[in-house]
């Protein structure tokens, strides 16, 4: 399609910015207004014939071959000899591309050095901005290293051909930011996309994320003003100008999903994109073979034995699934990182509000407190919960004093007063399972589905994770409950107890696991202030 005959760049869903139109070769384009001129349009997007892309495989396979891949390519600029391989799996999408990803190209044995790229073929904030100062300064200034590393690139792609890093960057234009489940990070999904999330508090987080994203997009004409080396390589390319908001979201996203954090390395190059990298490598959370800074280098040692063929994995660190699914586009159901957050906090209409806050500081916690709970440790979790919700109860001035007094987390407690604990804390647990439209069962039917949206797919595993982890819990305190000497003895009333953060606050019937049952009617408290409450049912075994 001539550009002349548009009066509006457009853009395929995901890629960097648009390389010049220097060849035949199908590159997609950046967004941009209506120019007041062909020229300025010229100077703000690069055209292209982005169906070619999607229509003419062959077309590209026969150019890749022509210019090589990016294997070749590092090896012709210092890549010594590996044992890994370029292999391509299909995309769920007939649409796109096949995804690349390193294989292993001999058996290999656990310490085995699979490649080592030299820093030479490592994109870093050194390289970036030519200077390790000024790189520290962005860092520190709270400009984001991986916003640096998104200008940089685009930056790069406006050259085309005549950039360095054509075949690396073409290389992540294909991937269009995927992780190897071929599932772009929610953060490029679409509203009704993220409804998939519904429940889940990684809803919030891509919505918060996103709006990070935009203020990076808002500091990027510091950071090229600052940057000598982006400023004399492209003195009239004001990014705000040259690059549209949707265009950087995207390269920050593609950087996102395959930068790596390097251990012992100086600040500057503590972020570093890697050729044959992810997104080529699988993320394992059970994996311990990671990327290494070594003299002159980045390499990958195996740790564990492969065959010809298997494609390589290394660790993503110890995040939570709803991290890996925001940065990499996938769940790991064998996550043993994986992990929920319950915000509890003191009810700052206490009169002896500051007491407690003293009390709850001196044992360790905040007056706002977010517990963090681990998949298989729930009940642990759960009884790091109580003595901090114990506290909230308090209401006798004496008894207060008492605690103050006392060494560790000791708190007088009535029998009526640890069942209003336990009380609220499993009608907590009870609301935020009632907050997922879908329910355990349902969430394994969808999962049996071979044909289902590959996004719907990591959100539902997503979600059924998050309902274990919280089935456990619940569990957890009613185990707690029934474990009480009295049952007929009524909760403490509490016109103070301590708050349960709890975003959802429509109650649905839930699937219960226990047997025999016993209803039991409990008010509940939620949200950051006031005292709304309301009545639901709960089933407790007897």
């Amino acid at each position: 399609m001539d550009l002349l005959h548009n009066t509006r760049c457009i853009s395929s869903p995901f890629r960097l910015p648009g390389l010049v139109p220097r060849s035949r070769v199908a590159i997609s384009v950046s967004f941009c207004k209506k120019p007041r001129s062909i020229g300025k349009c010229r100077n703000m997007c690069a055209a292209s014939n982005s169906e070619t892309i999607v229509k003419s495989s062959e077309i590209t396979s026969k150019k890749e071959e022509e210019h090589g891949d990016l294997k070749s390519w590092m090896h012709r600029n210092g890549l010594p000899p590996c044992k890994v391989m370029l292999r391509e799996r299909p995309s769920h999408d007939s649409k796109h591309r096949p995804i690349h990803y390193v294989a292993a190209s001999e058996d290999l044995q656990v310490g085995d050095v699979a490649f080592s790229v030299p820093n030479s073929l490592v994109v870093t904030l050194e390289r970036v901005l030519g200077n390790e100062t000024i790189a520290e300064l962005l860092t520190t200034n709270k400009l984001s290293e991986l916003a640096c590393l998104a200008l940089y690139l685009m930056y790069e792609k406006k050259q085309g051909k005549k950039s360095f890093w054509y075949p690396y960057i073409r290389e992540l234009d294909r991937q269009r930011g995927r992780g190897q489940l071929a599932v772009e990070s929610p953060l490029l999904w679409s509203e009704a996309e993220l409804d998939y999330l519904t429940g889940s508090p990684t809803k919030a987080e891509v919505l918060e994320r996103a709006e990070g994203i935009k203020r990076e997009y808002n500091e990027l004409d510091t950071i090229w003003f600052m940057a000598g080396s982006l400023f004399q390589q492209y003195p009239y390319d004001i990014p705000t100008e040259a690059f549209s908001y949707e265009i950087f979201k995207q390269a920050f996203v593609a950087v996102q999903s395959c930068v790596v954090h390097l251990q012992k390395v100086s600040l500057a190059r503590r972020f570093a994109l890697v050729p044959l990298g992810p997104p080529l490598l699988s993320y394992r959370s059970n994996c311990k073979a990671m990327l290494t800074a070594v003299d002159g280098a980045v390499q990958l040692v195996v740790d564990r034995p492969y065959k010809a063929g298997e494609p390589i994995v290394v660790w993503c660190g110890p995040q939570p699934n709803s991290k890996l699914l925001i940065n990499y586009g996938f769940v790991d159901e064998d996550n043993s990182y994986d992990r929920m957050v319950v915000e509890a906090s003191l009810n700052t209409e206490d009169p002896q509000y500051q007491d407690k806050r003293l009390a709850a500081q001196r044992n360790g916690k905040l007056s706002v407190q977010a517990f963090q709970v681990s998949v298989g440790k729930e009940r642990e979790a759960v009884m790091d919960m109580l003595p901090y919700l114990r506290l909230g109860y308090v209401s006798d001035p004496s008894e207060m004093q008492s605690v103050l007094s006392s060494q560790g987390p000791i708190c007088p407690v009535s029998s009526c007063m640890e069942r209003a604990v336990l009380d609220q804390l499993a009608e907590y647990f009870v609301e935020r399972l009632a907050g997922y439209p879908t329910t355990l069962s349902e969430d394994e039917t969808l999962l049996a589905d071979h044909n289902l949206n590959p996004k719907k797919r990591v959100a539902t595993q997503l979600v059924r994770s998050e309902k274990r982890i919280l089935k456990a819990c619940l569990q957890a305190t009613v185990d707690l409950i029934n474990q009480l000497p009295d049952h007929s003895l009524l909760p403490c009333p509490a016109p103070y107890a301590p708050i349960l953060k709890c975003e959802t606050i429509i109650l649905q019937i839930l699937e219960s696991p226990y047997d025999p049952f016993t209803l039991l009617s409990m008010d509940l408290r939620y949200g950051t202030g006031g005292h709304r409450l309301m009545r639901v049912d709960l089933m407790f075994k007897r």
